[in-house]
């Protein structure tokens, strides 16, 4: 008789904190709905630092997995979609004039969703460096530019937020299949993940 292993919980301190961030999106839209600013940026700061923990958490406890991955991923797109709702809502002049760079974030997102979605059918997560970076960027640059400092901050964020996307788009591209926790397309090449001939 075979005795098939426990499946691991899925209630873990990493997919917690990641799961915080799907709780805070609507809170974060009545915030916002009720012009509320303080009050949103205080809980989005919460949501930036539970999606910085959570990964952190995940290696720490020996919790990584493929779930998780995926959880996180798509609490990034709910997250940055709420972020952009909320954002019109509070600061419609703010976004007006940084409407190009406000763009290239969502092409960058879009782009590497899209290609994923009609490669794979369905949502990759990466996790790369690049896309950390332009997280920690955009988020402390939104700061900046809602409590009136100046739009380059935001603006340099965009870009790298834009090339980040593209970087994942190149990732799919290359990928025979999914994958997890990929560092960047130059730890594809350097391992030898290609898609094959």
């Amino acid at each position: 008789m075979t005795v098939n292993p426990p499946k691991p919980s899925r209630w873990t301190l990493p997919n917690l904190l990641t799961g915080f961030r799907f709780v805070a999106a609507p809170v974060l839209m009545w915030l916002a709905w009720h012009d509320n600013a303080s009050g949103f940026m205080a809980l989005l700061a919460l949501v930036f630092l539970s999606d910085l923990l959570d990964g952190m958490a995940a290696r720490w406890t020996g919790q990584v997995s493929a779930f998780g991955a995926a959880l996180d991923s798509s609490a990034d797109i709910v997250t940055y979609s709420t972020i952009a709702v909320c954002c019109w809502w509070l600061w419609p002049d703010v976004v007006r004039q940084e409407s190009v760079y406000v763009g290239a974030i969502v092409v960058g997102m879009l782009v590497s969703t899209g290609a994923a979605y009609a490669k794979f059918g369905c949502f990759t997560s990466y996790h790369t460096w690049a896309v950390k970076l332009a997280a920690a960027c955009i988020g402390t640059s939104l700061y900046i530019l809602f409590f009136e400092g100046p739009a380059w901050p935001f603006r340099i964020a965009s870009v790298i937020g834009l090339l980040a996307g593209l970087e994942e788009t190149v990732i799919t591209l290359v990928l025979s299949k999914p994958e997890s926790d990929v560092r960047s397309i130059w730890f594809i090449v350097k391992n030898g993940k290609r898609k094959p001939n």
